[in-house]
């Protein structure tokens, strides 16, 4: 498949080489952001509250404890915050019990990275046991996964990406992130990679040594390598 290159990624090659690629989860690889919407509006309707559809933006992307802890506080829920995430992911372990669709061009994706034998990692803010059930349904084999409660502060910090850069033995800036949410591209460039966004649900706007993109159906390993080599436009 060949990829549409913006031009701006090919103006010149004084870029870092890509040596390992990064990927967001939900919403980038499998399409279950609006599974997490529905495992919330069940779980709240539960509770006798009803979510406002614009609170779905806020908590979008986010770590589990600022998306719980914002539908407590502007639902005036009456539940603890560790109640809510373990109802939270228990609901959202069920919704995907059965499998998980993938994203438009992640199994292409994903193919040709493996078969060029780029090092890749999986990077969520979602909990351990969340991201284990989803690899089930992946067609991928990670060199390695961080979730988002093994970090002391997940996405929109740098550390996941800083600590998956760091396993895989590459520098940030050798590394491209995939991502489809403010939040996670705000991570990912604090880490000091080169982003190629995916918005899912809130827009997200070019920059500097990021690209948006439709879907990742235009994304191959040629565009990601001419996104490295642009990074000095």
């Amino acid at each position: 498949m060949t990829s549409a290159i913006p031009t701006s990624l090919t103006r010149t090659a004084d870029g870092a080489a890509l040596g390992a690629v990064l990927l967001d989860m939900d919403g980038t690889l499998v399409d279950t952001e609006g599974f997490w919407w529905d495992a919330e509006v069940r779980v709240f309707a539960e509770l006798g509250h009803r979510l406002d559809d614009a609170w779905r933006e806020v908590v979008v992307g986010g770590p589990m404890t600022r998306s719980a802890g914002y539908l407590i506080e502007v639902t005036g829920a009456d539940i603890t915050l560790p109640e809510l995430t373990g109802r939270l992911n228990d609901a959202f372990e069920k919704r995907i019990s059965e499998g998980v669709p993938l994203m438009p061009g992640v199994r292409r994706l994903l193919a040709e990275l493996a078969a060029a034998g780029l090092p890749t990692a999986l990077v969520s803010a979602s909990h351990r046991r969340i991201i284990d059930r989803v690899l089930e349904s992946l067609p991928h084999e990670f060199a390695l996964s961080v979730a988002g409660d093994e970090v002391p502060r997940t996405k929109p910090h740098p550390d996941p990406y800083l600590l998956a850069a760091e396993g895989l033995g590459v520098a940030p800036a050798h590394c491209a992130v995939v991502e489809d949410t403010a939040t996670g591209v705000a991570s990912a460039e604090a880490a000091g990679c080169r982003v190629v966004a995916v918005p899912s649900v809130a827009p997200i706007a070019p920059a500097e040594g990021r690209v948006v993109v439709e879907s990742l159906e235009g994304v191959d390993l040629r565009f990601l390598r001419a996104l490295m080599a642009g990074s000095g436009t």
